[in-house]
């Protein structure tokens, strides 16, 4: 599977910030993984609820992508954002399947602070999409 379409398709969903469109990007068997929490999310519903979370929270206009690595099957994608004032900068470690679905997630932040605030907005986040 070529990166090209795949990324494209992610890049689509980021910039509409069309939460209902994250289904149709990730594989039944997904992972994704995080400094802010200790377990991996695995399967298609977790990584579908960590990345609307972290979309919600992250997403603002401050977001966006400066550099990006790819290779046949995935792609690292530097991105910086502003959370409570303190600058994010991080990176998100994409793979794909053969079908072109999100396969693995992994996401790195610094510095400590904005991880710190990262954590405590996620975890808000995630408890009012679970209360709702």
């Amino acid at each position: 599977m070529q990166t090209d379409e795949p990324l494209s398709r992610w890049h689509g969903v980021l910039s509409t910030r069309d939460e209902s469109a994250l289904p149709d990007l990730i594989a039944a068997d997904a992972v994704f993984r995080s400094p802010a929490v200790f377990q991996p999310a695995v399967g298609r519903d977790a990584v579908v609820g960590y990345l609307t979370a972290a979309m919600r929270v992250l997403g603002s206009d401050a977001f966006s992508y400066h550099r990006e690595w790819r290779n046949e099957t995935g792609a690292i994608l530097e991105f910086t954002t502003e959370l409570d004032g303190r600058e994010v900068h991080g990176v998100d470690m994409i793979e794909w399947n053969d079908d072109g679905l999100i396969q693995r997630f992994d996401v790195m932040v610094r510095p400590q602070s904005a991880l710190t605030k990262v954590i405590e907005h996620m975890a808000a986040e995630l408890a009012r999409m679970l209360a709702g």
